[in-house]
């Protein structure tokens, strides 16, 4: 049985290569813990058993520390989601029953829409919530 852990095994690596997650990683070492658990074992409900176990508790047990390292913390806004947080202001009435409103921002003209569906009038500072699409979502400061 060792050798079909083994032809596991490298199926689970060659998948994590493909793959965008770190998830399938510790299948393959679940099954090399099997195909070790096979030269002692024979029961293949057993080696089944040892693989699921072991590959759930890796997969848990490694979970925060595999975060830490694919989503850094301290990541700085690039491109459009730079404007979030920053003032602007109204140019066209904001008026979320017609769909209406631009906002400038750093000399840029941006459609926008209020954040709790509110009319905001024409020269009115706003501060950028969020983009929603090619939309800020803005609120009066």
């Amino acid at each position: 049985m060792w050798k079909l852990w083994l032809i596991f095994s490298g199926l689970f690596f060659i998948l994590e290569i493909f793959t965008v997650g770190f998830l399938v990683f510790w299948f393959a070492i679940g099954a090399l813990i099997a195909m070790i658990a096979s030269f002692f074992i024979e029961s293949i409900v057993a080696q089944t058993t040892i693989f699921v176990i072991s590959s759930t508790i890796l997969l848990f047990a490694t979970r925060r520390f595999v975060n830490r390292f694919a989503k850094p913390e301290n990541t700085e806004k690039t491109n459009a989601f730079s404007i979030e947080g920053k003032t602007g202001k109204v140019i066209q009435d904001i008026d979320p029953v017609e769909g209406l409103g631009q906002v400038k921002i750093n000399g840029e003209v941006w459609s926008a829409k209020s954040l709790n569906n509110t009319r905001i009038m024409q020269n009115t500072e706003v501060i950028i919530e969020k983009i929603d699409g090619v939309k800020v979502i803005v609120k009066p400061v």
